[in-house]
């Protein structure tokens, strides 16, 4: 049995599954402290008999293995959190090889093994919550640089109906600031479930989804775009960005799979609200072991 972490800033979602990416048993727990929070992950994986964790952490984090800080989240702005050492708390209770990554990589990772971009050796995740974030698989490697990846703040056009300000502490009106849930919330005066017939509000955040994406395909190529995070269980969202990012792409990128199958090419995930889950597992056997 392979343990398996999705650290969110909402929820830590933990599970127990085996090589292959199946999920047996799961528990969400709030982000609460540190210690309150760690004290009930390795109270669930406490007699699970694991021989391995993968954790897939909001972030950003360090992933650099000759780093002073590698296994640490470093500047989030999700109170409590900052510059805490995940991976050595979890090592001083598991004494098993731990495999470490962003929660989007892996999810990334999980959708390229199991899910949606099955077979294929590149892909992206983007996730719409509560904040955005994004995970890329190029030629069948996770991308990490300098850093990692942090490809929700990246900046957007303006719609030029949107006098909301931003809600992102570090960038004000970047993608994350414009699209994420709270922006959603904070802009319209309700939750975005609560806003499901609202044409305006899904057309406003097609608009910036989609801009990102065209930046994403432009950039990186992907041969697949996965849309997960629970402001994607907004449906309608799909064929408004499908229109949008063939409207910004302008015939410049002529591939069949944008220009005639662009449903099959930006697509939820097939593991559903299990992709972190199992792409944390994915990370035991592939990527960043310890």
């Amino acid at each position: 049995m392979i343990g398996a972490i999705e650290a969110g800033g909402t929820k830590f979602v933990c599970g127990v599954g085996d090589k292959d990416g199946n999920i047996f048993e799961r528990v969400t727990i709030p982000t609460t402290t540190p210690d309150e929070t760690l004290e009930q992950v390795h109270s669930f994986f406490q007699n699970k008999k694991i021989s391995a964790l993968g954790v897939g952490s909001f972030g950003p984090v360090d992933l650099d293995r000759s780093s002073s800080t590698y296994g640490y989240i470093t500047s989030t702005p999700k109170r409590h959190w900052n510059h805490v050492n995940l991976i050595g708390e979890l090592k001083k209770h598991f004494s098993i090889p731990i495999g470490f990554d962003t929660d989007v990589n892996a999810a990334a990772l999980g959708e390229s093994l199991w899910g949606a971009a099955k077979g294929l050796d590149s892909c992206i995740y983007i996730t719409v919550g509560t904040g955005i974030g994004v995970g890329a698989l190029v030629e069948g490697k996770l991308i990490h640089g300098l850093t990692h990846p942090e490809m929700g703040h990246i900046l957007v056009r303006r719609h030029v109906e949107d006098a909301y300000q931003g809600n992102c502490s570090y960038h004000g009106d970047c993608l994350e600031g414009l699209a994420a849930g709270p922006a959603i919330e904070k802009r319209w005066g309700k939750k975005a479930y609560e806003l499901s017939n609202e044409k305006k509000v899904w057309e406003m955040e097609a608009y910036y989804l989609a801009q990102a994406i065209t930046q994403y395909i432009l950039i990186l190529s992907p041969k697949r775009i996965i849309l997960g995070g629970g402001v994607m269980k907004q449906e309608q969202l799909f064929p408004l960005i499908h229109t949008h990012v063939q409207s910004n792409i302008g015939n410049y990128i002529q591939h069949e799979q944008i220009m005639e199958r662009i449903e099959e090419y930006i697509v939820p995930p097939n593991l559903g609200d299990n992709a972190g889950l199992a792409g944390a597992i994915g990370l035991v056997s592939s990527y960043n072991i310890e």
